[in-house]
């Protein structure tokens, strides 16, 4: 067996401005929307039409809001609420990491919900090609995960040649569990849900694209994480299973229900130009 790789010394702030440290996270985010906007802009005006490129321009404002609230919100409930209730000012230094992505979804499905109502666009359409690109802010996400040295894998005995020393949790070889989650919440469930988005039949039944989304990511996620090491203030849960894992079950079942409600539902037809 080779010698296990050594997590390289990587610096999670990407670059400074003046006096402003720009954090690889946080540059994971910007990238995500600028390359994910105008690709959504194409979907929305793929026959049946659902948005035009005017709308999916002011509904950026609402998807970032949705996403950072809601990967906060559901970070603090979800993972340390006993912490944040002690010290609940710490809920805003968000420049110390903590963001949890079923926060950031039920954050966005929030702000898309106020924003096709505003905008009486209808919901279920919008959103099954809003979802569609969602993969792309996954796996950069998890790459810079994987760059700031955190949410590391289990330890391991497997003799493969990627295994890895991450000196922050010791000396013990590792999954490196983050390009795990990239590969395949990033980019597996992409090229799925592209091939699903290009045709027109799976288009036009709305609702189906967001099922298949959240049951691709829940199974993608429910899989990698019996590669990632449990949050320590969490452990395992009765039965062995993670705090991630549980909040993708939910996720897995209305997906399949969504699909097959989707599928069901008449064939749509263009509601914008």
């Amino acid at each position: 067996m080779s010698s296990p790789l050594v997590f390289p010394d990587l610096n999670p702030v990407a670059f400074h401005l003046g006096p402003l440290a720009v954090r690889w996270y946080a540059l994971a985010y910007i990238v995500a929307f600028i390359l994910a906007l105008p690709l959504v802009k194409r979907l929305c005006q793929k026959d049946p039409v659902v948005a035009s490129p005017a709308l999916m321009d002011d509904f950026l404002f609402y998807a970032v809001l949705g996403v950072l609230v809601g990967g906060r919100l559901g970070y603090v409930l979800f993972y340390r609420p006993l912490h944040y209730l002690h010290y609940p000012l710490e809920i805003f230094e968000t420049w110390k990491g903590g963001m949890s992505f079923h926060g950031g979804a039920a954050g966005v499905i929030v702000a898309m919900a106020l924003f096709c109502r505003y905008k009486k666009i209808p919901f279920l359409a919008f959103a099954d090609r809003i979802v569609t690109v969602v993969p792309i802010g996954l796996a950069l996400g998890r790459c810079a995960n994987f760059i700031n040295g955190e949410l590391w894998g289990r330890v391991t005995t497997s003799h493969v040649p990627w295994v890895m020393i991450f000196p922050q949790a010791g000396s013990l070889p590792r999954h490196p569990s983050e390009l795990y989650e990239a590969l395949t919440e990033g980019v597996l469930l992409f090229v799925i849900m592209m091939l699903a988005c290009s045709s027109r039949k799976l288009r036009s039944h709305a609702g189906f694209l967001s099922g298949l989304f959240l049951c691709g990511y829940g199974c993608a996620r429910a899989f990698c994480e019996f590669f990632r090491e449990p949050d320590a203030n969490i452990g395992f849960l009765p039965g062995g299973i993670t705090m991630g894992q549980l909040l993708c079950l939910p996720m897995i079942v209305s997906g399949i229900l969504l699909m097959f409600y989707g599928l069901k539902r008449p064939s749509q037809k263009s509601e914008a130009s």
